[in-house]
């Protein structure tokens, strides 16, 4: 396929007068936080629609990183120096941070992590790994990323126990008096996500955790699509874990927070040894630190983690019902104009969705979204597509991939409409 020259360079996008959730000078005052957004890709202005996959950095993290660095980049806790102190209350500060924007009960309860990924991993080790045997039964859903599928499928291998899956129905919402039924004796843990991040679908997931906890059945919830867009608050939902990524919050890569409800983080063993982690150490015996430094070997990501937490304090300084409301509109409108367009089929139709619009353009044959993907970059206008680490959820809807726009606070009403002048265009070539 020879791919169109770009087109005309449209002005750059902004916070267009027809928002009726946020004013003018709300928006622009977001998007000029994120310093990625002034910039052009292919002669155009940069529309970033893949905040499901990474959001940008706003520049309250880029600036409490470049600062730890500048002014001294000392190893934290054991110090006795005052780079080291300094270091030590800051990195310290953010874990308390990340358990306001939680509401844990207390800071000690918040693990520093690499990501959703390894969160997942270290409960799924050292938590219920455990604890499991053979016949024993792990309860996820159709809709998990893949992160929320493989870790358990390793430790079942191990166990020779068994991973169960609850069933969506056509429009990607959990089925959830099949969920429920799911529920057994032999239940060890059920894990599922917040939200989808292929289709934006909403899980009730308040519900989710008291049918388990019914049950006696501890849950994990993985957060990483949720935290951008909704308040959370362990607390009032109960569960027993919680995890999400920094750089789904407009915070770094390679750094993310676990909680973890302190009698389960007190009775788990550590899934990884080194500096950090222990009290004492000997030849025939060591002594393993409190929680969460015993899940946290070796030197931690100091930058990241106060990068986080500058993160999230930005984040909590903004109107949080605004922001959700604006977001709202931007995906209503998405939904309205993209689904106008000739041959776009949306996927994903839950009633309570947020953040992401994932489509599949029909044709004979249909367009691949790798192609919609690529031409839309030609536009400037990112979004992913493929299969968005969900395989086991595009089989079920019997896809190979869809393409993903997914939108961020900092997004524009200007910007839905380039999305779907851009999807157009991807229309007209293909005839």
């Amino acid at each position: 396929m020879t791919l169109p020259a770009p087109s005309s360079p449209r002005s750059r996008p902004s916070a267009s007068a027809e928002s009726a959730s946020a004013g003018i000078a709300d928006i622009a005052n977001w998007r000029a936080q994120f310093p990625a957004l002034d910039q052009q890709v292919h002669g155009q202005p940069l529309v970033y629609l893949d905040n499901a996959a990474s959001s940008l950095r706003c520049q309250a993290s880029i600036d409490a990183e470049l600062d730890y660095y500048r002014h001294g980049g000392a190893n934290v806790h054991r110090g006795l120096h005052a780079l080291s102190e300094r270091g030590t209350a800051a990195f310290e500060g953010a874990r308390a941070q990340v358990g306001r924007f939680l509401n844990a009960a207390r800071p000690d309860e918040i693990v520093f992590v690499r990501g959703t990924t390894e969160a997942i991993n270290l409960v799924a080790r050292s938590f219920v790994r455990p604890r499991l045997g053979a016949g024993d039964e792990v309860l996820i859903t159709t809709l998990e990323h893949h992160s929320n599928i493989v870790p358990w499928q390793l430790i079942c291998a191990d166990a020779g126990a068994n991973l169960v899956v609850a069933p969506v129905s056509d429009r990607g919402e959990l089925i959830l008096e099949e969920f429920a039924r799911l529920l057994g004796e032999r239940t060890r843990i059920a894990a599922f996500g917040h939200v989808s991040n292929a289709l934006g679908t909403v899980n009730p997931v308040a519900e989710m955790v008291a049918l388990a906890h019914q049950r006696g059945v501890p849950v994990l919830i993985d957060g990483a699509q949720a935290a951008p867009h909704l308040e959370i608050d362990v607390q009032a939902l109960g569960c027993d874990f919680y995890a999400f990524s920094g750089h789904k919050v407009f915070g770094p890569s390679g750094i993310g927070a676990l909680y973890g409800r302190h009698q389960h983080l007190s009775a788990m063993p550590p899934w990884q040894g080194g500096g950090d982690m222990i009290l004492s150490v000997s030849f025939e015996h060591t002594e393993y630190n409190v929680p969460p430094h015993r899940f946290e070997a070796g030197t931690p990501n100091v930058a990241g983690a106060i990068g986080l937490g500058a993160a999230l304090a930005y984040l909590e300084s903004l109107d949080r019902e605004a922001l959700r409301a604006h977001e709202h509109e931007l995906l209503a409108a998405a939904t309205a104009a993209v689904g106008e367009i000739p041959g776009v089929r949306l996927v994903g139709t839950a009633a309570e969705k947020v953040g992401a619009l994932s489509l599949r353009m029909d044709g004979n044959p249909p367009i691949h979204p790798h192609d919609v993907g690529t031409i839309l970059d030609r536009e400037g206008i990112a979004v992913r597509a493929g299969h968005h680490c969900a395989q086991p959820l595009m089989a079920r809807l019997g896809l190979p991939g869809t393409a993903r726009a997914s939108f961020a606070f900092y997004n524009t009403l200007d910007e839905v409409a380039s999305l779907a002048a851009g999807l157009r265009q991807v229309r007209e070539l293909f005839g």
